[in-house]
């Protein structure tokens, strides 16, 4: 499979030749950093075009307004995933790389310095941390295989805005945790906006992506600190 295959797909249409050597050049960049570190657990070119780069791009298909000038924050990005193939697809969007794991970090930053992004930036940071610093800074955040939904929540909302919006990528399973949110929805003044169920172009898999919404402005004691969030979250 090639990357220009993705234009098949009927929401990624638009994807020019700019976008597609960019996501070329992150993926081969990618697989061959990964041979000295853990990034991806997906180590072959097709695997990594369908389970990560189409997989983080299936989000274009919920999001029906203006994101020009909108402020995203990508949670535990890793290896770049969600951030770095929306911010490719969405060039004119402003995207925070957050990433706790100082080599994760450093890979991000060469990834961006090879691409040129001028649209990303990397904070080698904890999310209850910046939070502190940032508090309802971003207008959204995603986040993607990173832990269960009443954790991400608590990590996620102190850095939404009021009327913001949290994307929690999600598996099949994705109802199981669903039964534990609602004291995190509650003291977090927020909503569940959508849950929508994708079929992944080119497999049988699905995906669940929980949109949340953020209704109105919550204490700054959130988040408490992450050992605290991990023993007990809401």
């Amino acid at each position: 499979m090639e990357l220009s295959d993705l234009k098949k797909v009927d929401f990624l249409k638009d994807l020019d030749d700019k976008k597609i050597e960019l996501l070329e050049k992150y993926m081969t960049f990618t697989l061959e950093e990964n041979k000295k570190f853990n990034l991806t657990s997906l180590d072959s070119k097709d695997d990594f075009i369908i389970k990560n780069i189409l997989d983080s791009l299936l989000i274009v298909k919920t999001i029906d307004f203006d994101i020009s000038s909108k402020r995203f924050i990508d949670i535990g990005s890793g290896a770049g995933l969600p951030g770095i193939p929306l911010a490719i697809y969405y060039s004119n969007t402003n995207f925070t790389l957050l990433e706790p794991t100082t080599k994760r970090a450093n890979f991000l930053k060469q990834v961006i310095s090879l691409l040129d992004l001028k649209n990303v930036s990397v904070i080698n940071e904890r999310a209850e941390i910046l939070a502190r610093s940032n508090f309802e800074k971003f207008d959204c955040a995603t986040a993607r295989a990173v832990a269960n939904i009443n954790i991400l929540l608590e990590f996620a909302m102190p850095l939404v805005k009021v009327g913001g919006l949290f994307i929690a990528y999600k598996g099949k399973n994705y109802e199981n945790e669903a039964f534990s949110i609602d004291l995190a929805l509650n003291q977090l003044k927020t909503s569940s906006k959508l849950v929508v169920n994708f079929e992944l172009p080119f497999t049988s898999e699905t995906r669940n992506f929980a949109i949340f919404e953020k209704n109105e402005e919550i204490s700054n004691k959130y988040p408490i600190n992450y050992s605290l969030i991990k023993k007990k979250p809401l």
